[in-house]
């Protein structure tokens, strides 16, 4: 019985707290890793200047933001996670994609002691989704994983879709993590 609770101890020692930004899409509470986004923008500063997908093969990217050579995909979190449609106020500007995902609200940073892995539970799609839960202010809320906003497939069905050149524009209204 000792050996158990060693190993156990042992486990949670291993685990290192992760700075988490905690955010909502229609009243669900979601966290991504704070190093994980770029930036912070609000979608007030995005108007006209993104580009809108005439006929997106992929519903929930509608637009893209000039951002380098190729842009930055809008991913809707409403749709991505199959809720219901809401205004978002914010974009997320992820940092290692070239993807922003729409928002309603940016809680608060938070220090996560520890990511958990995923319930067997949790068996379709929100594998990709999701790269654990957390335990946050006695709530149990999903971490995002950032890379499963967009597939590789969905990713170069966008590119072959996308305008050959985007204008040359910096939005504003961004804040750093």
């Amino acid at each position: 019985m000792s050996v158990a609770l060693d190993s156990r101890a042992h486990g949670r020692r291993d685990r290192r707290p992760e700075q988490m930004i905690l955010f909502s899409i229609a009243r669900q509470a979601f966290l991504i890793a704070a190093e994980a986004v770029k930036e912070i923008r609000s979608t007030d500063g995005l108007a006209g200047v993104v580009v809108e997908f005439e006929n997106s093969q992929i519903p929930k990217v509608r637009h893209l933001i000039p951002s380098g050579p190729r842009g930055r995909y809008v991913v809707s979190g409403c749709t991505h996670f199959h809720l219901p449609a809401t205004r978002p106020t914010l974009a997320l500007m992820l940092r290692q994609f070239r993807a922003a995902v729409l928002v309603d609200s940016v809680e608060r940073m938070a220090e996560v002691p520890a990511v958990y892995p995923l319930p067997l539970a949790f068996s379709g799609e929100e594998r990709i989704w999701y790269r654990g839960l957390a335990y946050l202010d006695e709530h149990i809320i999903p971490v995002v994983q950032p890379g499963g906003f967009l597939t590789r497939e969905e990713f170069d069905r966008l590119g072959a879709a996308a305008p050959a050149t985007l204008p040359e524009v910096e939005p504003q209204g961004s804040v750093q993590p």
